[in-house]
């Protein structure tokens, strides 16, 4: 089934996402390589794709896992959250619909 896990970062949290976004994204590019990520990205803190210092306010993660259980235990290990980047991680299955 798919999860969305739907993140949200601490103030001031750039510095914290660069330095753990290389371990981040291998995470991500494991779920990519078998097939279960369906989208992936930041949530800019402006409107613009590049958001520069004014950074990010989350994160969204949509991707296939065998139970909310595991959905939940693969978001409460991503770097972000060790790194001390997230204030709240939500996990809910997901339904898609489109496309």
């Amino acid at each position: 089934m798919l999860y969305a896990i739907i993140s949200q970062d601490v103030e001031d949290s750039l510095e914290k996402r660069r330095s753990a976004r290389p371990a981040h994204l291998e995470r991500l590019q494991t779920l990519q390589d078998a097939g279960r990520l369906v989208l992936a990205g930041p949530y800019p803190a402006i409107d613009s794709a590049d958001p520069g210092p004014a950074g990010f306010t989350g994160s969204l993660v949509v991707a296939e896992f065998d139970s909310l259980d595991a959905a939940q235990a693969w978001a409460d290990t991503d770097p972000y959250v060790a790194a001390g980047v997230y204030a709240q991680v939500t996990v809910k299955p997901f339904k898609k619909v489109f496309p």
